[in-house]
């Protein structure tokens, strides 16, 4: 099972998790990261600097009432978020930089202060 960045991190991407991560998986959207459920190895290293407790493993967050996090992270890299189609797995995150923009459902969300 992979971890999943929940909205608590949306408009704060503070990215410790990014630079923890042994293997880039967690990429950057316009208001907050993501990580690919293919590439992540289910190391937690992320849930253990994320100041805004929004990283967990998707089964700690199954049955919670925002469950909803794990299939939208998921549809960033599956859903096509722009002209270019689907971000798939690009094999890394540094290489390819902000994304700069996010799933529709993050993006709906109101800004937080």
């Amino acid at each position: 099972m992979t971890f999943v960045i929940t909205d608590a991190c949306v408009d704060v991407r503070d990215k410790s998790c990014t630079e923890e991560c042994p293997v880039d998986c967690i990429y950057e959207g316009d208001r907050k990261m993501y990580i690919n459920p293919v590439e992540c190895i289910d190391c937690g290293a992320c849930e253990q600097v994320c100041p805004t407790n929004a990283a967990f493993s998707a089964l700690a967050l199954a049955d919670r009432d925002d469950a909803w996090n794990i299939q939208d992270n998921a549809d960033f890299f599956q859903e096509p978020l722009s002209d270019a189609g689907a971000l798939g797995t690009p094999g890394g995150a540094s290489h390819l930089g902000p994304v700069g923009v996010d799933t529709a459902r993050v993006a709906a969300l109101p800004p937080r202060g």
